[in-house]
């Protein structure tokens, strides 16, 4: 018995210690897999810059592109440039909005002659996106001649959003950037804009953006910063009430057009705040960097990182939007933008030529010029387990879809029939086993195949079609 005894205590003693072990190691585990932030940005001034990309981050200062840092959403109304977005998720989770600024620098729009429109996508799950559609804000704005830099947030008093942005108008004999406002309910329809920032004189103001803080945290329950050309704080406990100046960025040297497009973000694990701020680098590359700080109502308190202390990842990220994920957001973020490789479908008969789509059409060519309308992300497919759709990397959001045995470059609209129609079975080369081909999913005794260089679906019989129908995933 006293064996047993000895025997039972030290398994108890083991026990004990390895649940001391787990209480400690637990939460850091935890901490370790909370959900991250989702950061939408653009590039450059440049036409394939002035699309929206995505990156993510488990601790808001280290980022990774996603997608392979390639774009997202890009716009192919208004000006198809679209720069500065910000990201409105509802009150209840449910729904979820892009505004844009519709630019495209250098590529047939300037900063004198910009659209009164704003650019807006919609989403109930943040990764399917309706197609881009334009909103109006200036037009009603007297000698309204732009609008940018928009941002928008939910309003618990009006119980709709309050949406704002930076139109350049005539006011008084006065012609500079003002921010103006207007309320919304579904991004479809506004208020008539009204004048929301006017610094006094010809002092022009863009890029404002605000966040509310958590309760308790200052004398304040909002904060905002305006790019004025000092970076002025403001707080205030309404936001289309009064607003109190608390200082400005100067002191830090954040003036004057070397920075613009600040946007906040709370860090979920501590008490402190990241302002990025969208600079010239060391390297004269203009992105972001984050300047912290533990209470945004104190000027005083902010400093900036050194660049050794965060990373921003392979893409230049400009001046865009910072979302806190929730663990299922995270989970379809990571899972619809992996950084899937980009490939070209080469054909095995007539080897000089690659798939590739022109105004919505799709064929083999040679030479293809630009070469991205011959690039594709073989994504997981659409419809079943061990498939592969085909997205193009110049359009994405788009795939390769049949219809009557023809094919189309078609934006994916979430019906079932269209993940049908888009999804195919990769299998070994009908003319080649060491090269693919690909059967249809939803009619198995017919493959994509060219045929006169048009891509078709169809039964191959013949020589000639297992020629066609076969191709090589390059890159």
């Amino acid at each position: 018995m006293p064996v047993v005894l000895s025997r039972l205590a030290a398994i108890f003693v083991a026990v004990g210690l390895l649940l001391a072990s787990q209480t400690l190691v637990t939460p850091q585990r935890a901490a370790a897999a909370d959900p991250g932030y989702l950061m939408w940005h653009f590039t450059a001034d440049s036409a394939n810059g002035q699309r929206l990309h995505l990156a993510h981050s488990t601790d808001g200062l280290h980022w990774n592109d996603l997608n392979g840092g390639g774009t997202v959403l890009r716009s192919t109304v208004g000006t198809k440039g679209v720069r500065d977005p910000a990201l409105i998720r509802s009150p209840d989770g449910s729904k979820y909005w892009i505004v844009a600024t519709d630019l495209c620098i250098r590529c047939g729009s300037t900063y004198t002659n910009g659209s009164p429109s704003l650019v807006v996508w919609e989403s109930t799950d943040l990764v399917t996106w309706s197609q881009p559609r334009l909103i109006n804000v200036a037009g009603a704005i007297p000698d309204g001649r732009n609008a940018w830099a928009p941002e928008a947030i939910w309003n618990p008093e009006t119980k709709d959003y309050v949406l704002y942005w930076a139109t350049n108008a005539t006011l008084n004999g006065v012609l500079k950037y003002r921010i103006y406002y207007a309320r919304t309910t579904d991004f479809r329809t506004i208020t008539t804009p009204k004048v929301w920032i006017d610094p006094p004189g010809a002092t022009p103001v863009v890029d404002t953006q605000m966040t509310e803080v958590p309760a308790g945290t200052g004398p304040y329950r909002y904060v905002r910063v305006s790019g004025d050309g000092q970076n002025s704080i403001e707080g205030s406990n309404s936001i289309l009430g009064t607003w109190t100046n608390l200082g400005n960025l100067s002191s830090i040297g954040l003036t004057g057009n070397v920075v613009e497009g600040p946007v906040w973000t709370k860090f979920r694990d501590r008490n402190e705040w990241a302002l990025y701020i969208d600079h010239n680098n060391a390297n004269g590359v203009r992105e972001y960097m984050p300047v912290l700080t533990t209470n945004p109502f104190s000027v005083s308190s902010y400093r900036i990182q050194e660049p050794g202390s965060y990373d921003m990842g392979g893409t230049a990220k400009r001046h865009g939007a910072i979302m806190t994920l929730t663990a299922a957001e995270e989970s379809r973020v990571l899972a619809r933008w992996p950084n899937t490789p980009v490939n070209r479908l080469q054909s095995y008969n007539v080897q000089d030529r690659y798939v590739r789509h022109t105004n919505g059409d799709v064929r083999i060519d040679a030479g293809v010029s630009p070469v991205d309308e011959s690039q594709f992300r073989l994504r997981p497919g659409l419809a079943g387990s061990g498939t592969v759709s085909f997205e193009s990397v110049d359009f994405p959001g788009y795939f390769l879809r049949h219809s009557n045995y023809d094919f189309r470059l078609a934006y994916n609209d979430g019906t079932t029939q269209f993940a049908a129609d888009a999804t195919f079975r990769k299998v070994a080369g009908l003319a080649d086993a060491s090269w693919s081909s690909f059967q249809s999913y939803n009619h198995p005794d017919r493959y994509i195949r060219h045929y006169a260089y048009q891509l078709r679906l169809d039964p191959i019989t013949t020589a000639l079609g297992r020629g066609d129908a076969t191709f090589r995933v390059t890159n």
